[in-house]
């Protein structure tokens, strides 16, 4: 009963739309961000509960298969698109998860047009995807610090051998 609520966080883009209409009747104030979150880890967790504090709601766009390789290289994801949206959708602080297929999550982030616009803080505000729609739109846009060594890359580099080990225990 509880994974298959879990499952009903993960939407498609039509499904999202009835919800995000549905939580706006209720004066819910709408949180986007996006990523993608490929070996789930504190960083990001922390950065998604910051993210939700912005407002009622957070979903979550992760980027399809194709375009986290064409980001990151043909050794990733590590996790295919189904796992990674259900390891998200399994956090209290996430609301919905929705996967993209597009480099950018831009017309996305136009059917939606969140209340909040976040991203993590190697982003500067001039190069957040979607920004300009939801400033226009009376919207906010933030960029979120990050949990210093967390990241994939790093966790990879571990598995790998090829680098130590980096976080908060410093083993």
């Amino acid at each position: 009963m509880f994974f298959e609520k879990l499952q009903a966080k993960v939407q498609s883009q039509v499904q999202l739309l009835e919800t995000v209409a549905h939580w706006r009747s209720q004066g819910e104030r709408i949180v986007f961000t996006n990523g993608c979150f490929d070996l789930l880890h504190l960083g990001h967790v922390r950065y998604l509960a910051d993210a939700r504090d912005l407002g009622h709601r957070l979903i979550v766009g992760v980027n399809a298969d194709a375009s986290v390789s064409k980001l990151k290289g043909p050794n990733r994801p590590i996790q295919d698109e189904a796992t990674r949206q259900l390891v998200l959708a399994s956090l209290a602080c996430v609301d919905a998860v929705v996967l993209f297929d597009e480099d950018t999550p831009y017309h996305l982030i136009a059917a939606i047009m969140p209340d909040v616009l976040v991203k993590g803080g190697d982003w500067s505000l001039d190069q957040i995807v979607g920004a300009d729609l939801v400033l226009a739109n009376g919207g906010d846009v933030r960029s979120l610090p990050f949990v210093e060594g967390f990241s994939t890359t790093n966790i990879e580099a571990r598995i790998l051998g090829k680098e130590p080990r980096n976080d908060q225990n410093g083993k």
